[in-house]
């Protein structure tokens, strides 16, 4: 039984690696036994699920339109991180995002937290959002995945409780600034 549980995780951690960028395979990996982070997987099943629902407004019909072109999210979360240790863990994680060739949209710094979110782009079409938190205490790191449209998802991100996602609502704005 062990031996069939075992290949079952091999051969998942190989779709994983697969459908998403190594950054997040590797933090993902790194704090999947740690108590201390909360990891969050949403498979592309999940996202279509939603998509067989009525909508009822033009909001939650763009809300549908947007998350029935992803392919799936991946966050770990830390919240009682070490202060130190998160400004690590930050500089960590955005060094293996920049070195992977993602490119960055927005950086935010203030006096309570450091985010950065970038994108993988192929056909110019967006792939991957990525997005790096670190503050005091505070780390997280979230993979959006599949066809992805920012003004959509600044609009999914309103409506997700995940840590970070707040950040993405201000992605169409900049890219509204970016135009002008």
């Amino acid at each position: 039984m062990k031996k069939l549980i075992v290949i079952i995780i091999i051969l998942g951690a190989g779709n994983f690696a697969f459908s998403q960028g190594a950054v997040m395979t590797k933090y993902f990996e790194k704090y999947s036994s740690d108590e201390d982070f909360t990891k969050v997987s949403v498979s592309s099943k999940m996202f279509s699920l939603f998509t067989e629902l009525d909508a009822n407004t033009e909001d939650e019909k763009e809300f549908l339109d947007a998350i029935s072109k992803l392919k799936g999210l991946k966050a770990v979360v830390g919240e009682n991180v070490e202060s130190s240790e998160s400004k690590k863990m930050y500089n960590s994680a955005v060094a293996d995002v920049d070195k992977e060739g993602y490119e960055e949209l927005m950086t935010i710094t203030d006096a309570e937290e450091n985010v950065k979110i970038s994108i993988k782009e192929s056909g110019g079409k967006i792939e991957e959002l990525i997005l790096v938190a670190g503050g005091k205490s505070k780390f997280a790191l979230l993979s959006l995945y599949g066809e992805i449209d920012l003004k959509k998802i600044s609009k999914l991100a309103s409506s997700m409780r995940v840590h970070g996602m707040q950040h993405l609502r201000n992605l169409d704005d900049d890219n509204d600034n970016d135009r002008n």
